[in-house]
């Protein structure tokens, strides 16, 4: 079956845009095709910086045939329905319809509409240039004479040229005839910009990329990053180095060269007294390039570049163009930190009172003094020292009006420790200072200093809360402010350092602080305190139940353990102590996992659907009395009051102690007496005393069980 091969050739493509408009661009095309009923067999795209290009294999010479009939009015219709179906179905009378007949409707009118299939090599003269020009490029420009004209091609960078063939292995394949913008279709693409630019006539896609490899250009993006690594470890080890790996920066060079070609330069020793990730930070940011480090760990003064040219020098030109830059940007780093190392991190405290937050919650000096407060509070419940919590707080924040940190906004932290270890800070109180950042995502590092964790607490806190009382949630997909990256940072905190820690009471002293921030703004607050705690807890019980689920836990056992009533109640206990909520998650699924509690899950969705349909006709609450023991009669119905009050006591007690796997196993001890129950004793007996009194102890059963969780909730066949 025919094949299609095309190529849009331009000047550079940015190679953070290349993989999206590769995508794009098959995605387009396919759907396209598919729409007009051809099916293909496979199709990829590839992007480098001069070109995008796109193969798809099996497509069928030719679109299908269409028969449709389509119904229409009944026979007798009004003039305006039948009018409306005869234009619909393209008819110019009603003889070129046809008449069935329904037994139940009568007769009606049937269009019998018959539209042979078109070649496919047309279709795709239709479909290219329309998805060429409604290409969604982030950003795009026109260019030339025609620039002026409202219908001009928009395109990322000048388009130059478009190959588009199409046909079967077994014959020379059809140029796709069309036209974009004056640029017309044919069957050549160009090579390397420099080292093969002649114009190659190309016929499908198995000689289109040998081709283009001999003009020295790697199609395949994936092969160029392959190429990239292989050839840079194979440098660093054959001068006993090892290269620090770096994968985003790995993807946007191979984005920037059509032939990669690895090389090595080297810098003076003498910048290795600046911090490792300020050198890298400066040869990664102005030169994509790669450092090297020594077997220790160590950074080593060597870098990997990589060129888009085999020089005829090797590339020592090239190499000594790079090293020429990176020498003078290492210069600037070098001054800027040594500049940064003359003035303590206190001093530069006031230029903070220059850096407004927020318009509404003041500026980053006075944020500074809110989670110096915070930090203090939480500093005895997380197991770390007031002062030395409160100090960094102070701190962590001075390293944003430094030189280094202006320059390079990503280090920010980093030189905060730097620089508070350099003037003798406490070890924990120059860790916070990076630390209290983290974690910035669901793949970061989460601190277990005390002393950070405080202070990332604190300041996370801070955030949600300003934000909160200044009434600026998230809303859908928009959350400016990475609220919800604040919640996750404060869960993961909590959850990886096993925290006890009450939520609740830390929202409303923080809210406490930001209600005088905002007064102090003249700004007005949002709703009362007693409404926007629990609002914000609601936020993090959302955040904790994705945060689960992403792990594996059942979104069913998060709602059943948070659902959980007092006994004897139906009001819910508080849930703002995240580690107690996941480890009745965790002692509620192992529980259902076992043949106890998957019989008594059973029992109890047995006794709420009887419990629901009785209550139906006696009403709600009608049996919120204690049974009568008086009128038990059978053994099993006092087996099962006793097993429930036993249960009811036996939990309460483990409960309050959060044993929850302790909990759970004391209603284990319900299922026997509960299927024995259900076996043996009639609930709705001729005698109403005895039907009642065994509703009520039904009812008892319920509460017990909600008492730990609320079993309703468990997902499965027959849930209540």
């Amino acid at each position: 079956m025919p094949d299609l091969l095309l190529e849009l050739f331009s000047e550079e493509i940015p190679a953070r845009m290349q993989g999206q408009a590769a995508e794009d661009l098959r995605r387009l095309v396919t759907n396209a095709l598919v729409e007009r009923g051809l099916v293909y067999e496979g199709a990829a795209s590839f992007a480098t910086p001069r070109r995008l290009a796109l193969h798809i294999a099996g497509l069928p010479p030719r679109q299908p045939d269409l028969r449709e009939e389509r119904k229409g009015p009944r026979v007798g219709a009004p003039d305006a329905a039948i009018q409306g179906f005869l234009k619909s179905a393209g008819l110019a009378t009603l003889e070129e319809a046809t008449i069935q007949k329904d037994p139940k409707k009568g007769e009606f009118y049937v269009a019998v509409i018959e539209r042979p299939g078109a070649d496919t090599i047309d279709l795709l003269g239709e479909i290219i240039p329309e998805t060429i020009r409604s290409f969604p490029w982030p950003k795009s420009m026109r260019w030339g004479e025609s620039s002026t004209r409202p219908d001009a091609l928009r395109w990322v960078r000048p388009l130059h040229s478009i190959l588009a063939t199409f046909g079967p292995e077994t014959e020379t394949p059809e140029i796709v005839r069309f036209s974009v913008d004056g640029i017309e279709s044919g069957n050549k693409t160009f090579g390397h910009r420099f080292m093969a630019p002649q114009a190659i006539e190309v016929r499908r896609f198995d000689d289109y990329v040998p081709a283009l490899e001999r003009a020295k250009v790697v199609l395949d993006a994936a092969r160029r990053r392959d190429i990239i690594l292989h050839d840079a470890r194979n440098l660093a080890t054959a001068q006993g180095l090892e290269l620090i790996e770096d994968a985003a920066l790995l993807e946007e060079v191979a984005g920037l060269v059509e032939w990669p070609v690895a090389l090595m330069g080297s810098f003076d020793e003498a910048f290795l007294s600046i911090p490792p990730e300020v050198i890298r930070a400066t040869i990664r940011v102005n030169q994509k390039c790669f450092v090297l480090k020594r077997h220790d760990g160590t950074l080593a003064n060597r870098f990997i570049l990589v060129s888009n040219i085999e020089a005829s020098d090797h590339g020592e030109t090239i190499v000594a163009g790079n090293q020429r830059v990176i020498a003078a940007r290492l210069s600037d780093a070098k001054f800027f930190y040594e500049t940064d190392l003359k003035t303590r991190l206190e001093n530069l405290l006031p230029k903070l009172e220059k850096i407004v937050f927020h318009e509404k919650l003041g500026t980053q000096s006075e944020r500074v003094n809110r989670v110096e407060a915070l930090a203090r509070e939480l500093a005895p419940l997380v197991g770390a020292d007031p002062e030395k919590a409160a100090r960094a707080a102070k701190l962590a924040k001075a390293d944003l009006v430094t030189e280094m940190v202006g320059e390079f906004p990503e280090l920010q932290g980093l030189m905060g420790r730097y620089y508070a270890s350099a003037q003798g800070e406490d070890a924990s109180v120059a860790a916070a200072c990076e630390e209290h950042w983290k974690p910035v995502g669901p793949s970061d590092r989460v601190p277990s200093d005390p002393v950070s964790v405080a202070v990332a607490l604190a300041d996370k806190i801070d955030t949600l809360v300003g934000f909160w009382a200044i009434d600026e949630k998230p809303t859908g997909s928009k959350d400016p402010y990475a609220l919800r990256r604040a919640a996750l940072g404060v869960i993961r905190l909590i959850l990886e350092n096993r925290l006890q820690l009450r939520l609740l009471p830390q929202f409303d002293g923080a809210f406490l602080l930001a209600d005088s921030a905002i007064a102090k703004a003249g700004k007005q607050t949002g709703p009362t305190l007693d409404n926007r705690s629990p609002d914000l807890l609601s936020f993090f019980i959302d955040r904790l139940k994705v945060y689960l689920r992403d792990r594996g836990a059942r979104y069913d056992l998060i709602d059943a353990a948070l659902g959980a009533q007092l006994a004897g109640e139906g009001e819910q206990r508080e849930q703002d102590d995240l580690v107690m909520i996941t480890s009745k998650v965790d002692a509620l699924s192992k529980f259902l996992d076992t043949d106890d509690g998957r019989n008594l899950l059973a029992g109890f969705r047995r006794a709420v659907n009887i419990l629901k349909i009785e209550e139906k006709k006696d009403g709600a609450g009608a049996y919120d009395a204690p049974h009568a023991p008086n009128l038990r009669i059978e053994p099993q119905e006092h087996t099962l009051a006793a097993a429930v009050a036993r249960a009811r006591e036996e939990t309460a007690e483990r409960l309050n102690r959060e044993d929850f796997e302790g909990a759970m196993r004391m209603l284990a001890k319900l299922r026997a007496p509960v299927d024995a129950f259900f076996d043996d004793v009639t609930v709705n007996a001729e005698n109403k005393d005895l039907r009642l009194n065994r509703l009520r102890l039904l009812n008892e059963l319920r509460k017990a069980m909600l008492g730990v969780a609320d079993f309703g909730k468990v997902a499965g066949e027959g849930a209540a």
